[in-house]
């Protein structure tokens, strides 16, 4: 079959496959003002440093003949679908992101997005997390995406609430100790 009738391109890879995790339906995507000037900057560098760099690669390695043994013309189209693909990815993201300032809760005791959270579990392990947005999350600073179990657990909760954590190993008892949020700038 010709791959006219199919979704797949080149690379393997389908046009719909997101790099990061899809937005729960009917949720809105929620992101801090630094996590939605990073993407946007990612975009703006993809749309005016990247692709012409690669377009011009592209135009010059076409120009030099045959094209089925060009590894500069094929790496080349493969890396424009994939700047692309990337673009549209992020160019939706950006038109239904929610910007959210956590330093708007500066001093609440009350968890909600944006709040770095300190709470022990019941063996006594302490653990602290920030609750950022799906596209923003660095899971090396301890950051947690809004739709995980443990955002969703501590999301609404106040500090010196007990809850109960939902995990594939059972229901774990946590307790909040702190919640802070950066200050207002």
């Amino acid at each position: 079959m010709s791959k006219a009738f199919t979704k797949e391109t080149d690379d393997g890879v389908e046009d719909d496959e997101l790099e990061l995790p899809a937005i729960p339906t009917g949720a809105r995507n929620y992101m801090t003002p630094a996590g939605y000037a990073r993407l946007k900057a990612e975009l703006f560098s993809l749309i005016d440093d990247e692709r012409p760099k690669v377009v011009e690669i592209v135009h010059w390695a076409a120009s030099n003949g045959d094209r089925s043994e060009n590894g500069d013309y094929i790496y080349g189209k493969k890396r424009l679908r994939q700047i692309d693909r990337r673009i549209r990815f992020l160019t939706k993201r950006l038109e239904v992101a929610q910007v959210v300032d956590p330093s708007l809760n500066h001093g609440s005791d009350q968890v909600f997005f944006g709040a770095t959270v300190t709470y022990v579990e019941s063996s006594g392990t302490k653990r602290t997390v920030t609750i950022m947005g799906i596209d923003e999350v660095d899971t090396s600073q301890a950051q947690v995406s809004w739709v995980s179990p443990i955002a969703r657990t501590l999301l609404k909760s106040h500090e010196g609430d007990e809850l109960k954590l939902v995990t594939p190993a059972g229901v774990l008892d946590i307790e909040v100790l702190q919640v802070c949020y950066p200050s207002p700038v």
